[in-house]
Formats: C-alpha cells, structure tokens, sequence
C-alpha cells in the first residue's frame, strides 16, 4: 500500500502514497495505449503490463532502466495477474500459469479451473506464504487453496452459498478475507486450514457488488467498498477475550444470557447473533462507480485511500480506537494534469502509543520475518541489499540499479 498504479487509454502510471498533501508521480509511460492491467512489485522497478490491443500478452518492464524483460503470450485474454518477491500469477478465464519471479520460468499450469470470467484470484505478498487463492466452483463459494511455493493444493474452503466476487490475503498469509456476489456477508478464513475465523455482516437490506476487500498491514482491520456510496472497514476482534473481567452490569448479564441462548440455538440463528457490524465507516460522494481501497500508514497516521474509475484518489483518516465516521482530508486527481484539489483538513490528533499507527509504525523499524526488506518507502529498492534465496532460485536475488531482474531470454 506504498504506491498506485493507474493504466489510462494512453499508457500508466505510478505514483507514490508517502504524502497525504503530495501526490508524487514516480514514472509516466505512453508508449503502450489502452493498459487495462499494471501490477508494480512493491516499490522496485518491475512492473508487469497488459493493453487491450494485445490482452493475449504480458509484458515486463524495468521501468527505470526503460527495458523490457520479458514478455509471454497466452491462449486467451488475460484477466488479472498477481505477484510477489517469488511468484508471478497470471489468471485466463479457465486456466492459472505460475511463474518464477526470478528467471520468469514458468512452473506451474493449473488448467481447467471452473469459469472465472473476472479473473477473481489473490496471490499471499508475504512469499514465504505464497498462498493462491481462486474459485473452486463457479455456481458456490467454494475457495480453492493452492501453495506457490511446493506447487501442490493445499484445501478447498466452503466459503459461500453463492459465487465468490472477492479475496484477499493478509499480509503475513495466515489469514484469507472472502465474499460472494450477494455482499451482505464477509468472512475470515485461517490459512492455510481454512477454519472460519470471523464473519461480518455488511448488511441485509440490498445485494451488492463488492468490489474492493483490503487488510490492513497489521491485519487488525478489514476495509470492504462496493458499488454503493458506503466503504464498511471491520476489526478483527474477540471481544469476549478482550473483557474477562466485567464490572456486573445489567448490559453485562444480558449480553451473558445471549451468548449462553446461542448454545442452544440452530447454527444459523446463533451466526447471525455473533456477526459484528462496522467499525468504521466512509459515505462516497458518488456511487456506483468501481474503486479500489487500501488501509495504509501515511506520515505515521493510519489512512483510508479510495482510488475510484473516474481517475480521482481520496485519502480518509481513521480512528483506530472509536471508528465512526472516517473524516476526508485529501482529494488528489490522477488523470490530466494531476494537480491536486484543495479539501479542508482536518486531521486527528496523534493516537495513543498502543493504536493502530503507533504500532505499525513500531513495527515497521524492527527486523522481522514477515517485513519484506530491499525496498525503501521512498519508490526504489535499497542498493545492494539481497532478498533470502528462494526454493526455485540458483542464488539470492539481488535488487539493485545494475542488476534488477536482468533481461531473460525466453
């Protein structure tokens, strides 16, 4: 969540997300028209590219150096495609090819997947999980598991009644957010023994298009937009394990007495007791328009950003202890000459050590296995700096401005 990327009818572009006041534009390319697909490798230079005059084909580019890589065709339009420091995936209408990120080798083709005409597929970023997650049916929820890395299935999840229309991965891979084309329910699966972890109900009255489902990094919160004006963001929290202690209260003995009902109640009545509602919300200004959200850290602030099809980016603060109502303090325009439209701002005051930002932005500056280094915040890999060697590489991958991803001969 470090950086967007936009395809336009005349090429596309990337930006970077270190600035709420500031939209950065990191590179312009107008040499392919028509880019419909654009996927960045965090923050280096390798961007995979895909244009409706030639949507059979996908190209690789080092767009610093200004060099191709690579580029492959397939037997049908590609749909979507996903990467991460290991593997690239790229998603057809009833097939999934695997690729090597390191030498672009292909090594896996899982052929006749049911039809899956949006090409619906999530990829783990974290790629010692490199989990993929994609349809198992194209008339139920079912959610087919498979691991990058050994290149075996892993499970299948019964998820949903009706067919999927969203996946996500946290951050880590240990966690897999799922919705089906009604949208009223979203649920959190463990990855990879697909248990049901959570279920979130995003409401009763209407059907609706989910269009965007997004982790936040410390995967404390889970943000769902839709073709409504209405983006949901839930926390993933026990609440009965965060109170064992509770002052006798008659709220306290009613909500004892529910949850003791429940015990005794069908399985669908008690679930629909136990689903949580929003913690926080944000109301569009248009609606039924596609957009894409991110839960991000900017300037050490937890932020909701709303990128929507009409080329303009939102930036929201959010209360990580109350929720409510999330407050718009920036609005950016990505197309034309990309200056920025003047919002009242109106930022919160600095959270509380143990909240959402703090703890990210602690995180953040300590070594983990699960922090991905080799890349800087600032749009460009660190010098020199080698990513853990990788099953299928000879040797570490190193990202630097002379050796990043060197051209493959295919």
């Amino acid at each position: 969540c470090s950086s967007l990327a936009i395809g336009t009818t005349t090429g596309y572009r990337l930006f970077s997300l270190s600035s709420v006041e500031q939209l950065d534009q990191v590179h312009e390319s107008n040499e392919i028209p028509d880019v419909y697909i654009v996927e960045r490798l965090f923050s280096s230079s390798l961007v995979v590219v895909v244009s409706h005059a030639k949507p059979q084909q996908m190209n690789v580019y080092h767009f610093k150096k200004g060099t191709e890589i690579c580029n492959y065709s397939y037997s049908s339009n590609i749909l979507s495609i996903r990467l991460n420091r290991q593997r690239l995936v790229v998603c057809l209408e009833e097939s999934i090819y695997i690729h090597n990120i390191k030498d672009m080798k292909l090594l896996k083709t899982i052929l006749d997947t049911p039809p899956n005409t949006t090409g619906l597929c999530a990829l783990s970023i974290n790629h010692t999980n490199s989990y993929l997650a994609y349809p198992g049916s194209a008339t139920s929820g079912e959610i087919a598991l498979y691991d990058g890395n050994s290149l075996k299935t892993a499970c299948t999840i019964p998820a949903h009644d009706g067919p999927l229309a969203a996946l996500t991965f946290n951050s880590t891979g240990s966690k897999l957010a799922s919705a089906s084309e009604k949208g009223t329910v979203i649920r959190v699966f463990s990855i990879p023994g697909g248990q049901k972890l959570y279920e979130f109900r995003r409401g009763m009255k209407r059907y609706v298009n989910i269009s965007s489902l997004v982790f936040s990094m410390d995967s404390q919160f889970l943000c769902a937009s839709s073709n409504t004006e209405t983006v949901h963001i839930f926390k993933l929290e026990h609440l009965t394990d965060s109170r064992p202690e509770e002052p006798p209260t008659w709220s306290g003995y009613m909500g004892k007495m529910f949850q003791a009902a429940t015990n005794y109640l069908p399985a669908q009545v008690s679930g629909m007791m136990n689903q949580d509602r929003a913690f926080a919300t944000v109301r569009l200004n248009v609606s039924g328009q596609r957009n894409i959200c991110a839960l991000s850290t900017i300037q050490k602030l937890p932020r909701l950003l709303v990128t929507t099809s009409d080329g303009h980016l939102c930036i929201y603060n959010l209360d990580p202890q109350d929720g409510g109502e999330c407050v718009l303090i920036k609005k950016h325009s990505l197309l034309g000459s990309g200056k920025m439209e003047e919002n009242k701002e109106n930022d919160l005051q600095p959270p509380l050590p143990q909240s959402y930002a703090a703890t990210v932005a602690r995180q953040s500056t300590v070594p983990s296995t699960s922090t991905m280094p080799g890349y800087s915040e600032d749009g460009g890999a660190l010098r020199g700096e080698v990513i853990p060697e990788h099953e299928f590489a000879t040797g570490p991958v190193c990202l630097d401005d002379e050796n990043e991803f060197p051209p493959v001969s295919i």
